[in-house]
């Protein structure tokens, strides 16, 4: 394939390895990689959620994230600690500002809490060559916060993001560099397929179905009967076994509408109807207030109930179409209606609900099926609640079912991302 017509920039990819854990192995004044630490969510449970383990530990225990409580010896050197959410998003924010000491606002582009892409493009009068910017990176993430990063270098993002995957992190120097002429040498020789960023489980199994179970055979398919069976996407991939990205980072993409939607993990089975109620108003008071906030309404509910693990039954998804609305009464009303007529009796473990079918409202939309003044009343009495909760915060004004054993929503106040901050 010719690369002479592909935009090519200078771009890194920067992982900070094994972030939530080695974060707290600094916090120790342990360096991240002779650490023998584990940040569990839930810990106290035996099925207790990994979500970051030290390098060591990884190496010694296989403990990875994903992996359970019950799954780490009893008898190890491996100390487990409960997640810091705050600290960790306060720790990115320093990484990020070291980032902005090479690089402009708009070259940097944050794809996790431990992940970024940076064009350096522009920054080579200043500090160097693409690699030389690199190490200064590394560096002085290394010096001021202690932490250890890994680093791919690429002719686009998506070669920079190979890069760091399939050979920085393996590399002593933890630097590894792919450019469009390394496609056939490197890019290529990627086996199984599904070690190809991009490509999950699914997509593996429908392409292994064609008969492509490398990168090399995906490159060499045709791209017309790629697009055909599998759309843009298709199309996609085929490019993408070619290294081929033509992303500018600068060149922000701002969606129309954001997501409005909610979901949690029980910390234990919910055996009685009344209390999974219980969640699912909490649930659908928070998605209503932040609708609101954004002059939002939503056209289509959607409720989706996850039932134990020990059961055969997992649970249902099912969704209805709402007149637009953004009231805590009516997707809540919306919310258990649906849930009355799926449930099945069964202990429930996990609740997720979605809107659908934003619209950003600029006038007072009246329902024909409601007198006005029922409609005026609503919305200016959840404006007053609005009010007090963003002043006082969303707990300073709750249902009183959230008191009894049930409710989540106060408990959850002063959680990040679902962890304690």
């Amino acid at each position: 394939m010719d690369y002479s017509y592909q935009p090519r920039r200078d771009i890194l990819c920067i992982d900070v390895k094994s972030f939530f854990a080695s974060v707290e192995s600094v916090k120790r004044h342990i360096h991240p990689l002779e650490s023998y630490i584990v940040v569990m969510s839930n810990p106290d449970l035996e099925g207790g959620l990994v979500l970051a383990s030290s390098p060591r530990v990884k190496k010694e225990y296989g403990i990875r994230t994903g992996s359970r409580r019950f799954e780490i010896p009893k008898s190890s050197k491996i100390q487990i600690v409960e997640p810091r959410m705050a600290l960790y998003i306060k720790v990115n924010m320093m990484i990020n500002e070291i980032f902005r000491e090479f690089v402009a606002d708009e070259d940097i582009h944050i794809y996790s809490i431990d992940e970024s892409f940076i064009d350096v493009t522009h920054s080579h009068v200043l500090y160097g060559s693409t690699e030389e910017i690199a190490k200064q990176i590394q560096e002085t993430i290394f010096q001021r916060l202690k932490l250890v990063t890994a680093i791919g270098i690429g002719d686009n993002p998506l070669l920079a993001k190979l890069a760091l995957d399939n050979e920085a992190k393996k590399n002593k120097s933890q630097i590894a560099v792919w450019h469009y002429e390394d496609v056939q040498e490197k890019l290529w020789k990627i086996h199984p397929i599904t070690e190809m960023w991009g490509i999950g489980g699914n997509t593996g199994k429908n392409l292994y179905k064609l008969g492509i179970d490398s990168v090399y055979s995906l490159s060499q398919y045709n791209v017309n009967s790629l697009k055909k069976i599998h759309g843009v996407i298709g199309e996609q991939l085929f490019y993408h076994a070619h290294g081929i990205d033509q992303t500018i980072l600068s060149e922000k993409y701002v969606p129309k509408s954001k997501g409005f939607g909610k979901s949690q993990i029980l910390k234990r089975d919910y055996l009685e109807q009344y209390e999974v109620e219980i969640v699912i108003r909490e649930m659908a008071d928070e998605i209503s207030a932040r609708l609101r906030k954004y002059k939002a309404e939503t056209g289509v509910i959607h409720l989706s109930i996850g039932y134990s693990r020990d059961i055969l039954d997992k649970g249902f998804s099912q969704q209805m179409k709402v007149f637009p609305t953004s009231s805590n009464m009516k997707i809540i009303e919306t919310c258990l209606q649906i849930f009355r007529s799926n449930y099945t009796n069964q202990p429930v473990r996990q609740i997720s609900i979605r809107c659908g079918k934003i619209d950003y409202k600029k006038e007072l939309q009246l329902n024909l099926f409601e007198p006005p003044e029922k409609t005026i009343h609503n919305e200016e009495l959840e404006m007053v609640v609005d009010k007090i909760r963003d002043k006082y915060g969303f707990t300073s004004l709750v249902h009183a079912s959230s008191l009894t054993k049930g409710g989540t929503a106060i408990s959850r106040s002063g959680m990040v991302g679902g962890h304690k901050g």
